[in-house]
This record gives structure tokens, sequence and C-alpha cells, in this order.
């Protein structure tokens, strides 16, 4: 669970480390795929083509 202090009563700076922290957990990204169902071959697709593209990236970092 994420948990963020507010201090004095700075409200918009404990609402950005909150996003950021969000953004690190990779909960807003889980959200946006339990939206809706997704078959599990749908799934399958998803977890190969990210698995690709992971690939592409660091073949590319380390190719130079």
């Amino acid at each position: 669970m994420v948990e963020i202090n507010v201090r004095d009563n700075n409200v918009e700076q404990a609402l950005r480390a909150l996003k950021k922290k969000m953004q690190r957990e990779g909960i807003f990204r889980e959200l946006k795929l339990r939206r809706h169902y997704e078959k599990p071959s749908e799934k399958r697709v998803r977890v190969n083509q990210e698995a690709k593209r992971r690939m592409r990236k660091l073949r590319k970092k380390y190719s130079d």
C-alpha cells in the first residue's frame, strides 16, 4: 500500500509524490489493463510483444 505524508499542508507536493510512487509501482498500468477483460490468448500475445520490444531495446542499447 502506498502511503504519503503531507508536510506543512502542502497537498500539491504530496500529490506529486503519490503519483510518482504509483507510477514506479505500476499501479496506473495495472488499472489500465484491468479496465476490460483480457482473454488469455490476447494476454499471451501482449506479453510476447512486450518481451520482443524489451529485447529490441536491449539489442539497440548494446549494439553501439
